[in-house]
């Protein structure tokens, strides 16, 4: 499985610019801060959503529920793709030369 097939399959959309980019059309650094950036903003969406139910000025809870998971399938590939980077890190560390 890929980012872009997890993704579809979890309902979120990222944006072509952070997964489609050709090699050498953008850094890694790039687009792992365009990623972040993302992923924050689900969030804070979901934060805002749980606000808004609190006061009353929304009465969708399945809206609520919805931001509040797209959020965390946002984390949680976030922390799959840290641990992906971390493993491939320590695997070029223990490589001999």
């Amino acid at each position: 499985m890929n980012i872009e097939s997890i993704s579809g399959q979890a309902g979120l959309r990222i944006e072509n610019s952070v997964v489609g980019k050709k090699a050498g059309s953008g850094t890694f650094e790039e687009l792992l801060k365009q990623g972040l950036e993302k992923v924050d903003q689900l969030q804070k969406q979901s934060e805002n959503s749980n606000i808004l139910l609190a006061s009353g000025q929304i009465d969708s809870i399945h809206r609520v529920m919805i931001d509040a998971e797209k959020a965390n399938i946002a984390l949680q590939l976030t922390v799959q793709i840290r641990n992906k980077i971390i493993e491939a890190y320590n695997e070029i560390m223990r490589m001999q030369i």
